[in-house]
């Protein structure tokens, strides 16, 4: 069963997908789909503790997560979210940094798109992910939340 529940963080809703077991979905909303995502009654017990370990984040109190994770990506993409997992709070890792520690130090591009389709925001760190320069490099939620994001783990970035 799918369940849909809002919550409010600083930098915008997000919406979480999950069922009894696991989260599978927590991505930022944006203005052209709020109206059409139908919110579950009630949250399930995966919602509310994903929910409630967001809130913890963003306010300073948690610096992981042990939320259960159900990830329907290719093969290759999970490797690269299961190694975007083990960065750490107030750390960062390039691309590239991932693509050499997933096994294919050429696969840049790859590892960038498979970033771009984390479906499990902030748990999922991608914001982490910048590039090898030092740069942001980019983020499907906007620069703006990454940076954010980055800036409340103590992270400095150069623009």
């Amino acid at each position: 069963m799918d369940n849909i529940y809002l919550i409010n963080t600083p930098i915008g809703e997000l919406e979480i997908h999950s069922d009894t077991n696991f989260l599978y979905l927590l991505q930022f909303i944006n203005k052209k789909k709020k109206n059409k995502i139908i919110p579950s009654s009630r949250p399930s017990p995966i919602a509310q503790k994903t929910s409630k370990q967001i809130n913890e984040y963003f306010h300073g109190i948690r610096k992981s997560f042990n939320i259960p994770l159900f990830l329907k990506v290719p093969p290759f993409y999970k490797k690269v979210l299961m190694e975007v997992s083990n960065i750490k709070y107030g750390q960062t890792a390039s691309y590239k940094d991932i693509a050499k520690n997933v096994g294919n130090k050429k696969a840049v591009r790859a590892v960038g798109t498979a970033n771009a389709k984390n479906p499990i925001t902030i748990i999922i760190p991608c914001h982490r992910i910048i590039s090898a320069n030092g740069s942001l490099g980019g983020y499907g939620s906007g620069l703006d939340k990454k940076l954010f994001l980055l800036e409340h783990e103590g992270i400095d970035i150069t623009l």
